[in-house]
């Protein structure tokens, strides 16, 4: 980019401990000040001026907060996450001005190459992860990011932002006390400018202590005045010292103001008369400038507000004169590239007669022999062995913390697993049940799922949602959600039907560099024993495997209907020497369905088999796949065979009435046949 040269009053990004009251540092952390103010004074002149869309939040009024901590924290190693007022923080960490600006005019130039707004972005790269709106998510990806740097073995320290609103979240709790369980060196910052949006705090809460938290999780805690950046900087070389030797987390509530309202079209006419000039008033950037002027740097401050003015004049007219943000690669860019296939040893040679659950803990078993960055968590995985034993052994031969049973927390587990994976560890997550990633959906589906199309930066983790009914387990514990994740774009998604393609499936999904959910059908973990090998074409579980041969028509199915769909066939062929081509999905995203295709070109007639309910099934997904090519060769209507379109009831006769069993299958295809 041809962006202006940056003044060499910027190149110097770092403060040490031992140098805060010198005057140079002084000035520094006033430059870096004052850029972020005048940035973004002048981003709210081009919004209103029509050339910044959406909307933008200022961080006028938090320059005393964020511009100390991240001059002191160490960009070679450290992780952050900024918040909405943290533009000056962006600027500090990386990047030349001009490229923050691009995020804004979302052109070309932008980091997020336009696919995120304002301050929704960051540097991943280096360990300053993007914001999501649901602003509790944050916390728990720093802290898995922290604990991978630790892992990796650096010393490195964790900073995640949340305003005195998103403090009330249940990830913030979630959160605090994984940091403090685990001892996860983040400082976290409540940045409490009185108001959540509009609703001042003492709406929000009874006690306006909100740093008395951190006693709840054994971690240290205390309030922090903002109107001195001098003293903040001092406070928090103290604090980020402490974290970094004891690797114990510590919150900080930072008193700080905020000059405008929540964001441009924020009228504030909620605050109460005289409300808004009071917190003016406190403005900590012009307080700070007659201090130093006072001590004899007036000639010099004159020199860097000017030289700040030109340098973003001169950025904005060379940031807005790029080109428009270009559509190519959109679609493509959902999933990270293709990851190249990993050197497994080609063992075990052959595992005699084990069941599903077997399978899957031999998988796991050879890649926590083999791949060091591997790390297994989840509730009740550990000694006990997972609910349904499938862990079972692992952490006596791999040892916490590579295999560890997480609180029950689904969410930040899930934010502390995302956070492992986007810096180079890979992270399978355990769910008990499926039914229990309700949790952890908006880690999922909104933030996993997004990462690489908003950022560019991979995140491979391996979500197992032990699923499906059958064995009287109710409502909470019986659910098929593959039609719900799987709405939302990012995710890929795995559903073996045996132990060899669980164990396949396994190693395919672990070295994926997306997220990925391995479906695994609870009433197959131990329905029968098979023999598993090495396979080395383990890979091929990406596509659908043919189990039956025949012409009548083409039946597609995945899990445990892909065992009551062959047998059904086996009575076709008895009973009336009709034969189908049968389909056993096992990817499920992306759908691979050439082959199928083929088969319904053939055959002229299509039955999807599938446990979830019927109705926005995933069914009604595959028929409009298969048959938008294919319909005027269909001879038939397609036939859909689900669930009941109701909760999963609990007694076993009411179970067997919601979901399809063999005889189920058998007379619906008969009565669609005749």
């Amino acid at each position: 980019m041809n962006f202006p040269s940056t003044p060499a009053l910027f190149e110097r990004r770092d403060l040490r401990a031992s140098d805060l009251s010198k005057p140079e540092s002084l000035l520094q952390t006033y430059a870096w000040m004052q850029l972020a103010r005048t940035g973004d004074n002048r981003i709210l002149d081009l919004f209103r001026q029509g050339k910044i869309r959406g909307t933008v939040t200022g961080g006028q009024g938090n320059e005393a907060l964020i511009v100390p901590l991240t001059l002191l924290a160490d960009k070679a190693i450290d992780v952050i996450s900024f918040s909405h007022r943290g533009f000056g923080g962006h600027l500090i960490w990386s990047g030349h001005f001009a490229d923050h600006l691009c995020q804004y005019f979302a052109n070309s130039g932008s980091p997020t190459k336009a696919r995120e707004g304002n301050i929704h972005h960051g540097d991943p790269a280096n360990r300053s992860l993007p914001m999501i709106s649901h602003l509790g998510i944050m916390l728990s990806n720093v802290i898995g990011t922290t604990d991978s740097q630790r892992r990796f073995g650096k010393k490195s320290v964790g900073f995640a932002f949340f305003g005195d609103g998103s403090s009330s979240t249940g990830d913030i709790h979630e959160s605090l006390n994984l940091a403090s369980l685990l001892s996860i060196p983040v400082v976290f910052v409540i940045e409490n400018n009185q108001y959540a949006y509009s609703t001042p705090i003492s709406e929000q809460f009874i006690s306006e202590n909100l740093h008395d938290r951190a006693k709840g999780y054994g971690m240290e805690g205390f309030e922090m005045d903002c109107s001195d950046p001098e003293h903040v900087l001092k406070t928090f070389a103290a604090a980020i010292e402490k974290t970094r030797t004891t690797s114990r987390p510590v919150l900080i509530e930072a008193h700080t103001f905020r000059l405008r309202g929540h964001a441009a079209y924020d009228t504030c006419d909620y605050m109460k008369p005289g409300e808004a000039e009071g917190i003016l008033a406190k403005d900590p950037l012009p307080k700070f400038r007659a201090k130093l002027a006072a001590a004899g740097h007036g000639a010099q401050l004159d020199a860097i507000d000017a030289e700040v003015s030109a340098f973003v004049e001169a950025s904005i007219k060379a940031a807005i004169a790029l080109a428009p943000a270009s559509p190519t690669d959109l679609i493509d860019e959902v999933f990270a590239p293709a990851a190249p296939a990993i050197s497994w040893k080609p063992e075990p040679a052959t595992a005699e007669k084990i069941t599903m659950a077997q399978a899957l803990n031999l998988g796991l078993r050879k890649i926590l022999s083999e791949r060091s960055e591997a790390v297994l968590l989840g509730q009740d995985i550990g000694n006990y062995g997972g609910a349904f034993k499938v862990t079972e052994g692992l952490v006596g031969e791999f040892t916490r913390p590579r295999v560890f049973s997480t609180p029950l927390c689904e969410s930040a587990s899930t934010g502390y697993a995302i956070g492992l994976a986007i810096n180079g560890h890979r992270a399978i997550e355990e769910f008990q049940f499926a039914d229990f990633a309700t949790e952890a959906t908006t880690q999922i589906v909104l933030n996993a799922a997004t990462y690489h199309f908003r950022s560019g930066q991979k995140c491979p983790v391996v979500f197992r949602f032990p699923c499906g009914g059958g064995l009287t387990f109710g409502s909470f514990h019986s659910q098929e959600l593959e039609s719900a994740y799987l709405s939302f774009p990012g995710i890929k998604a795995l559903y073996p039907s045996n132990p060899q393609d669980a164990f396949n499936a396994l190693l395919a999904a672990y070295e994926d560099d997306n997220p990925v959910i391995l479906f695994e059908h609870k009433a197959l973990y131990r329905r029968g024993r098979h023999n598993v090998r090495w396979d080395a074409n383990y890979r091929d579980i990406w596509q659908p495997a043919k189990l039956c041969s025949g012409d009548f028509a083409t039946i597609v199915t995945y899990g445990e209907m892909v065992h009551l769909a062959n047998e059904a066939c086996e009575y076709f062929a008895a009973e009336y020497e009709t034969n189908f081509d049968l389909f056993d999905l096992r990817a499920l995203a992306p759908l691979k369905l050439d082959a199928i295709k083929e088969s319904l070109a053939r055959t002229g007639r299509l039955i999807v088999i599938h446990e979830g309910r019927r109705t926005h099934g995933f069914g009604a997904e595959l028929v409009a796949r298969l048959t938008e090519e294919n319909f005027a060769a269909l001879k038939t209507a397609p036939l859909r065979i689900a669930s009941l379109d109701m909760p999963v009831p609990f007694a076993p006769e009411l179970e067997a009435a919601y979901r399809p069993s063999k005889d189920k299958i058998i007379e619906a295809i008969t009565a669609w046949m005749g």
